[in-house]
């Protein structure tokens, strides 16, 4: 995957088309599947990719997507704020998923 694009949904876009079609949410400890409502843990996610952006017409808007793969084989994205704007439970969570090994 090319690690440059305008804007966060250019690679959601990307990614969808090669197969990561869940979304996920964080809430009360766990990343929980939107389609399934089934909960994760760190420990049953890995990070495939991560990529962040600053806002263009506003710097301090910045975010991060995860792309992400369950130990039961879904495939998915979470989108969220980083920096001064970040939910700290979500990146403190997101601190305990390990990254998939690079190759």
């Amino acid at each position: 995957m090319e690690n440059y694009a305008k804007h966060e949904k250019d690679l959601i876009h990307q990614y969808e088309a090669e197969g990561f079609t869940h979304q996920f949410r964080y809430g009360s400890g766990s990343l929980i599947d939107t389609e399934t409502k089934k909960k994760y843990a760190p420990t049953d996610l890995r990070i495939v990719e991560e990529h962040r952006y600053e806002g263009m017409s506003n710097p301090s808007d910045l975010s991060i997507l995860y792309v992400l793969r369950t130990n039961d084989g879904i495939k998915g994205l979470f989108l969220m704020a980083y920096g001064p704007h970040a939910d700290t439970d979500t990146a403190d969570f997101f601190k305990e998923v390990p990254q998939v090994d690079a190759q």
